[in-house]
């Protein structure tokens, strides 16, 4: 049996073990075993917002844990670690059963549509290309981003944010470029939304939600939905499906950034309906902790890096 295959087998009897001691996994209460979402995107599912939470933007990005680049005995014992020393967080189901046929439909917009039009895509346009793709409409992302760091008193966030979009505009070609991040710069784009806003000012997560072609989301992280089409400068596109266009070659382009990642959640889960609503509060959980730390200066740095610390070692850049 190759090494992929034992990590795979490893990972499984985790998630199975973990789920038998918590309790039924149909159920909303106690988290099921999942493996957790990296960087930003809660967006396992289709995502057409602009915002990192791109949700699921979102459970969206995840790390793939079968990747032969990371070492098993590292990929089991960091997971290990970071299971016991997370805090785990519920969220309310109610509409379990509406919800899992949303998850359904969106299972299948992916595989029977999106996935393969994004291979094609990966096959004929050359990756920096597509990063460039990727950094233009990130570039476009800004009001959003600014208005959020804005409303949760992140002063820091929202010169950050200014920089970062003159200079990716002007010396960036428009944004294809992101010479901001640069080493020299150093000027990280704000992993924030209107739904992180909420959450930031005290507003509860509410009950799970999935929506068609969105994904995960919940009442308070709707918002971002709503926030962001208002915010963008695509939605402003005439005639409406030109804008629709544009948006579904951006959702394209990400798609074929990332392919692999959803299906890794996936496989790995022994139910993905609850995998994937466990991973999206947990995700959706650690970003607002870490919003609410980063403005408050009484906040240990170590303390602060901890809350951001991923719960799998990522790819190196």
């Amino acid at each position: 049996m190759t090494k992929y295959h034992h990590i795979k087998s490893f990972l499984f009897l985790i998630l199975l073990c973990v789920i038998l001691t918590t309790g039924c996994a149909h159920s909303p209460g106690p988290s099921s075993a999942t493996l957790p979402v990296a960087k930003s995107s809660p967006q396992p599912i289709l995502l057409a917002s602009t915002s990192e939470q791109s949700t699921a933007q979102s459970a969206v990005d995840a790390v793939n844990p079968l990747d032969d680049e990371y070492k098993e005995d590292e990929l089991v014992d960091e997971y290990a670690k970071n299971a016991v020393q997370e805090e785990r967080v519920e969220i309310a189901d109610p509409l379990e059963t509406v919800n899992r046929a949303m998850h359904q439909f969106n299972d299948k917009l992916y595989f029977w549509a999106l996935k393969p039009v994004a291979q094609g895509y990966k096959a004929i346009v050359p990756e920096p290309a597509r990063v460039s793709v990727k950094n233009f409409f990130s570039n476009l992302g800004f009001p959003a981003r600014f208005l959020s760091c804005l409303l949760q008193a992140d002063f820091s966030g929202v010169a950050t944010e200014t920089g970062r979009f003159t200079i990716n505009t002007i010396w960036g070609i428009g944004g294809l470029l992101d010479p901001s991040a640069g080493k020299e710069l150093d000027l990280q784009k704000q992993d924030t939304d209107l739904g992180q806003t909420l959450g930031v000012w005290g507003v509860g997560q509410g009950f799970y939600i999935v929506w068609p072609v969105f994904g995960p989301s919940s009442p308070r992280d709707s918002v971002s939905i709503v926030g962001d089409y208002f915010l963008y400068p695509v939605s402003y596109i005439s005639p409406w499906y030109a804008g629709g266009g544009v948006k579904a070659y951006e959702e394209v382009n990400a798609t074929s950034l990332r392919i692999g990642d959803y299906e890794a959640l996936k496989d790995a889960a022994v139910d993905p309906y609850v995998a994937f609503r466990d991973a999206y509060a947990q995700y959706r959980f650690k970003k607002i902790k870490a919003r609410k730390a980063k403005p408050n200066p009484s906040v240990p740095a170590a303390e602060k890096s901890s809350l951001v610390k991923p719960a799998l070692p990522e790819k190196g850049d």
